[in-house]
């Protein structure tokens, strides 16, 4: 295969990223997560934490329902977006 395979769009997550965490000894979404970043771009992991759980499960070997998912963390109080806009 060609190129490199992009899980995570928003951080620039490859599956090669994701074989190198797991290659180091993180084993779960939490950890791979620390290690590479995915899911802490724009979507929050909407769009890639189904690909890495399933990158994870075939390295590992284990079924996809038995990883379990990482804690979300939503901020402490919501920000208005009025701050944002100038």
């Amino acid at each position: 295969m060609a190129g490199k395979i992009i899980l995570c769009r928003c951080e620039d997550v490859t599956a090669s990223d994701v074989a190198r965490a797991l290659a180091t000894g993180y084993s779960d979404l939490e950890e791979v997560k620390r290690y590479t970043g995915f899911g802490t771009g724009p979507c929050q992991a909407k769009e890639c934490l189904r690909a890495v759980a399933l990158a994870i499960a075939r390295a590992t070997g284990r079924p996809p329902g038995e990883i379990p998912p990482f804690t979300s963390r939503p901020p402490l109080a919501p920000t208005e977006l009025k701050y944002f806009v100038k």
